[in-house]
């Protein structure tokens, strides 16, 4: 089985200092979908107030050319009502819900405690359900947790099975703050795929230019085939504390990817024009 790759341009842009334009946004999309990403984080149904660069999501989603596209579109939702918008666009394939191992994160990210979280992403799976979309977890602070509440790899891979038993399917756990270990990821990865072998898990590094290869090798030899990225490492978690922590660089993994004769269906010509223009957009 060849490596899924996710772009995630949404996690790019979301704290981005500057405005993007729609138009950008489209154009950068549009080269996006041309490389070969299994899928591209694209956009969120969030409130516009929290997080102001995405609020034309619906619009850049309704304006984009995805025929002739592998790629399935992926956008993130909050609550039921992003869920909602998000099963109305017919270029949305799945929908992503952030779910935090962390109290204090879990209510600084979505103003939900754990067990407000958990009753709402039943909700969200039903209607995800009812639109004909994949339902994708985010679980935040899948590797540590900087807030002091309690963590594990144990409680980590229990909170795997507990989403198991809703009936999730794909779980993608994230390193939100950029504090993983090569340790913790082997740990984890390793027990919750040996635990739960019908889930499909993925890996969300936050990195440091000091980590991303021990984190990535981690993972992969722990039985990781899917991996979130963004071109130039751009973005990163604005609700969490480390401004120096950025998203996993696309170029730095595949070249750890192709060094060890992994297939990935990236188009080459394609993926350096994408990333030219991510000079453009990103300025």
């Amino acid at each position: 089985m060849s490596v899924k790759l996710i772009e995630c341009p949404r996690d790019a842009m979301q704290g981005f200092h500057r405005l993007i334009s729609t138009d950008q946004k489209v154009q950068y999309l549009n080269a996006l979908l041309k490389v070969g990403f299994d899928a591209i984080d694209c956009g969120s149904f969030v409130s516009a107030k929290a997080v102001p660069q995405l609020a034309d999501t619906a619009e850049v989603l309704n304006s984009i050319d995805a025929v002739g596209s592998k790629s399935k579109l992926l956008t993130i939702v909050a609550n039921e009502r992003g869920a909602e918008q998000a099963c109305s666009i017919s270029n949305v394939d799945i929908i992503g819900f952030p779910f935090s191992i962390s109290e204090t994160f879990q209510i600084r990210n979505t103003r939900q405690t754990i067990s407000e979280a958990s009753e709402r992403l039943r909700k969200i799976r039903n209607i995800a359900e009812a639109g004909k979309k994949t339902l994708l977890v985010y679980l935040s602070m899948g590797f540590g947790n900087p807030y002091n509440d309690d963590w594990s790899p144990a409680i980590a891979v229990d909170y795997c099975k507990r989403l198991a038993d809703e009936g999730v399917q794909f779980i993608n756990l994230s390193d939100t703050i950029g504090r993983a270990n090569a340790d913790d990821i082997r740990r984890v990865f390793s027990e919750a795929i040996h635990a739960l072998p019908e889930l499909e898990f993925g890996a969300h590094f936050h990195t440091r230019p000091d980590n991303y290869l021990d984190n990535i090798s981690a993972a992969y030899e722990s039985g990781c085939r899917k991996y979130d990225a963004a071109i130039k490492g751009l973005g990163g978690c604005p609700f969490a504390d480390d401004k120096l922590t950025g998203n996993l660089p696309t170029e730095l993994l595949l070249d750890y990817l192709n060094a060890i004769g992994e297939t990935t269906h990236v188009n080459s010509e394609a993926f350096n024009k994408a990333y030219a223009l991510a000079s453009a957009v990103f300025i």
